[in-house]
């Protein structure tokens, strides 16, 4: 790898006046960590960090609009005059060592007053170790970290069993990044985090989870999972995903269902798709282990149920994670309905308006592109053009058809107009019972009869109204209970 020379002109205006000012009341400064790592590899940094022998005191006597950053001396010097996100806080670390990890995450004890060298000893792998000072162009590289990057090597800092003892979210770090640079883990680092793994369950979940995503929205997450399994990271993440190792499937597949699902997860990458996508893949058949039984029609083994187990196994996995709300229950959908397009000659109109109901008009397309990644999976060629177009062709004219009570041709004004009824509970009920009739034929979205029939409907009970507009998601929990006691019947699946 041929390592890019940092210009001058790499280094935006405001790092540099930040620098200057340091520098002009006799300290050192020094950019330092990822930026320049990013800068070396001709990447763009997500953000910028100078490193100083000025004491925290003294940073903020040369930048008063600056602030503590956290408790190991940073200060934030802040630029509200400029529009790019990367550049309004600036972050300026005093030279330091630290003690004492009793946590696994934190110092116990920082000592401020320390040379640059001893600076960088303490940071996390040898390519976040060098410092660059922007006034003259001169590298600080005491632990080889441009070898390194032109090895396209993640190594350790000194001993990698202390580096990771003082921090072991340092363990996923190593797997992001060297699946974000598409770099190697050098062998005593790999061995070292293997050794360490246990530590990680001392770290917050929220931490490892903020870096698994990291990684499942890298360009390579494929390398990473096999990484994070490899290391024996994925206890701590994933475990479930351990019983698809070596879960022959047959029929069309070429792989395992771990292989699968680690080669759906890389065609969503190569595609740029989200991290919901992303992760739907990743999770699309976990629930094949359990409810794999041996025979079937014209197949090795059946998976009878194996997308409703996997959504509530998905459920599960991303409560543990403690992602957000909103987002697990998207990928959880995608789970839930991915085997919607498997079979397109039993796909009707009607269940292609269901579907787009429970998934979501924005989301339907992923669950088309869901179908793409998981047949790549296989080993197979790429979706068939032809059914791909039918898919497409079905999604885009039910899209055209009422989907959702705005598009009834009936309002609820229309039908306060000609009830009197008030708003509330139960014209809303009404509303919905009367989608659910639409959704089954389209002819009954007609003003006339659904009038006729809304003021039919006014006349029941609330409470038996309640249980018509619900009648969809009522008949989708039935028919998942049903198929999850016969896969208890058969396999003893809680």
């Amino acid at each position: 790898m041929d390592l890019s020379m940092i210009r001058p002109t790499d280094i935006p205006l405001e790092v540099k006046q930040v620098a200057t000012t340091l520098e002009g009341a006799g300290f050192e400064a020094y950019l330092v960590g990822g930026c320049v790592r990013d800068l070396m590899l001709g990447r763009t940094p997500k953000d910028w960090d100078l490193t100083t022998n000025a004491h925290p005191d003294q940073i903020q006597a040369l930048f008063p609009d600056s602030y503590y950053n956290n408790d190991y001396g940073t200060i934030g010097v802040k630029n509200d005059e400029t529009e790019d996100e990367r550049l309004k806080v600036i972050e300026v670390t005093p030279y330091r060592t630290e003690s004492g990890y009793s946590d696994a995450r934190r110092p116990d004890s920082v000592t401020f007053g320390v040379s640059l060298e001893e600076d960088l000893a303490r940071r996390d792998f040898t390519v976040n170790a060098i410092a660059y000072r922007a006034s003259d162009g001169s590298v600080t590289d005491p632990f080889g970290g441009r070898e390194d990057m032109a090895e396209k090597r993640l190594k350790a800092v000194g001993d990698p069993d202390e580096r990771f003892a003082e921090d072991a979210l340092r363990m996923m770090r190593a797997v992001r990044l060297a699946t974000e640079l598409n770099f190697v883990i050098e062998s005593d680092t790999m061995a070292a985090i293997t050794r360490n793994s246990k530590q990680l369950e001392r770290i917050s979940i929220e931490r490892i989870a903020a870096e698994f995503l990291r990684i499942i929205n890298s360009p390579t997450p494929m390398q990473g999972v096999i990484f994070l399994e490899k290391l024996g990271l994925i206890d701590y993440i994933l475990p479930e995903i351990k019983a698809a190792i070596g879960c022959e499937q047959g029929g069309i597949h070429a792989y395992d269902v771990y292989e699968h699902l680690l080669r759906s997860l890389q065609a969503a990458a190569d595609k740029g798709y989200s991290p919901e996508l992303r992760l739907a893949a990743l999770l699309h058949d976990i629930g094949k282990p359990p409810t794999r039984r041996t025979g079937g029609k014209n197949k090795e083994y059946s998976f009878f149920g194996h997308e409703v187990v996997g959504a509530r196994m998905t459920r599960e996995i991303l409560a543990r994670l403690k992602l957000p709300r909103d987002f697990s229950d998207r990928v959880e959908t995608l789970v839930r309905w991915h085997m919607f397009f498997s079979d397109p000659d039993e796909i009707t109109l009607a269940a292609v308006r269901r579907t787009i109901v429970r998934v979501g008009e924005d989301h339907i397309e992923d669950l088309l592109n869901l179908r793409v990644c998981d047949r790549i999976g296989t080993g197979r060629p790429k979706e068939q053009p032809f059914r791909f177009r039918k898919y497409k062709a079905m999604v885009d004219e039910a899209l055209r058809d009422p989907i959702s009570v705005k598009l009834l041709k009936i309002s609820g004004d229309r039908i306060m107009e000609l009830s009197g009824e008030k708003p509330g509970k139960k014209l809303g009920y009404v509303l919905h019972t009367l989608l659910e009739e639409v959704l089954t034929d389209l002819g009954k979205n007609d003003p006339e009869y659904l009038e006729k029939q809304a003021l039919f409907l006014l006349t029941l009970p609330e409470t038996e109204l309640a249980d018509l507009a619900a009648a969809g998601k009522r008949k989708q929990a039935e028919e998942e209970a049903a198929v999850l006691r016969e896969i208890a019947r058969e396999h003893n699946v809680d």
